[in-house]
């Protein structure tokens, strides 16, 4: 079972690749939970093993990530977290489905805000400039998701970029209000104007470096 079943660790540890650990030893630990969900997977259920093994295989890796990451979570928050994950692997065997924080809260015989606030104490930093997207020219990164819900009118004012933002296309101006003032994502912005989420990047991108020049 092992030994046929290596391409499911394999293809876990890919998804993985670029945090900078070694590929030895997230097959090494992917190797541990294929070895789990061997022991714990039961035949008699209607569900395929790669279905069960890859969940068990991706929940080690990223327990061995969050063990050796750089941001400290206290002992008790961790503890309380894997307990809350045996819980749910546990549930989601016996059920086939995933448990409602309620459940698990229930289980454990703690406060669901306990619980909660253990589960996200443990949950992997994403970069800001993770790339989620590319259309081979303009990469669009984690932070041109996040919208900004405060009243930029201020911050405009206080690096006098009135004279620069007047020199802007129409559609520029526009983005650049939708972003900046309005708080909306790219996503967002897009969808107002009606063009891809790649052409307000490249749009947005370029009217900031053209006020940058202006400014200087």
């Amino acid at each position: 079972m092992i030994n046929g079943n290596l391409r499911l660790v394999l293809s876990v540890v890919t998804r993985f690749s670029g945090r900078g650990e070694n590929p030895d030893d997230l097959f090494q630990v992917g190797c541990i939970g294929l070895i789990k969900a061997i022991d714990n997977f039961d035949c008699t259920k209607d569900v395929r093993f790669s279905t069960y093994g890859v969940p068990m295989i991706i929940g080690e890796v990223k327990r061995y990530l969050r063990d050796h990451s750089s941001v400290r979570v206290s002992r008790s928050l961790r503890d309380i977290a894997y307990r809350a994950m045996q819980v749910k692997e546990e549930f989601v065997k016996l059920n086939d489905r995933e448990p409602t924080i309620e459940e698990i809260a229930s289980s454990l015989g703690l406060p669901k805000e306990n619980v909660v606030i253990a589960l996200e104490a443990i949950v992997e930093p994403i970069s800001l400039y993770e790339p989620v997207y590319s259309d081979g020219t303009d990469t669009i990164y984690v932070m041109d998701q996040i919208g900004d819900s405060n009243d930029d009118r201020s911050w405009l004012d206080e690096i006098a970029l009135k004279e620069a933002v007047s020199s802007l296309g129409e559609r520029e101006k526009k983005i650049l209000v939708l972003r900046y003032l309005k708080g909306r994502t790219q996503v967002e912005v897009a969808d107002d104007i009606g063009i891809s989420q790649a052409q307000v990047s490249r749009l947005e991108k370029a009217a900031l470096k053209k006020i940058k020049n202006d400014l200087q």
